[in-house]
């Protein structure tokens, strides 16, 4: 069983719908007890940093998210999901981040002469060790929706780097934790088999 965890800043029925086609038991919950007791959880999220951040605490989850990170067991962020795992974001620069990565969100440059928010299909060049990202094709078309993009100061973290301007950090993962910039429930045949991957290592 899968826990999308509702902090209420999510792309909830996206992620539900993804995770039911590929035949994964999953459950959508704000429940502290009920996360704790998933096999896997996914932090989903769109929207911004710090409301992220608010939605969390008010919802008595941030801890609940530590905890579960640390019980072993997989963890998938998702756009948001990934900024918030973070020390801080531009966005928002008042809100603290769960720091469980060191590093910062950043705003894409004005100068870049592209859109901003990237909306739309990019190329990742991703860690070919990396579990999730087992059986992709070389430099697959995943889809973005962002203006921030994570610069980690760890780079043994990094897992895919994509380039929108600025070549930047599009997944991490450390341990049983793993997060992307880009949404793999969005992302056609590419983000359904990281998605059956992630549902693997459970």
């Amino acid at each position: 069983m899968v826990a999308i965890i509702d902090y209420g800043a999510g792309n909830i029925l996206s992620v539900q719908k993804a995770l039911d086609h590929i035949g994964c038991e999953n459950v959508v919950t704000s429940d502290r007890e009920v996360i704790m007791s998933a096999d896997g959880a996914v932090l989903p999220g769109v929207g911004s940093f710090g409301d992220a951040m608010d939605n969390l605490h008010k919802n008595g989850l941030t801890q609940a998210v530590k905890n579960f990170m640390s019980s072993g067991r997989p963890f998938l962020g998702i756009c948001l999901g990934l900024q918030v795992l973070f020390d801080s974001s531009e966005e928002s620069p008042d809100a603290a981040g769960l720091s469980v990565f060191s590093g910062k969100v950043r705003r894409f440059p004005a100068g870049i002469g592209l859109k901003i928010p990237q909306i739309g299909w990019n190329s990742i060049d991703y860690e070919r060790g990396c579990p999730i990202f087992k059986g992709l094709p070389e430099n697959p078309y995943v889809y973005f929706v962002h203006s921030y993009y994570l610069e980690a100061s760890d780079e043994s973290v990094v897992s895919a780097v994509a380039e929108y301007g600025v070549r930047y950090h599009a997944a991490v993962a450390r341990g049983n934790v793993f997060a992307t910039q880009f949404h793999p429930e969005k992302s056609g045949e590419v983000g359904l088999q990281i998605l059956r991957n992630f549902a693997e290592l459970i």
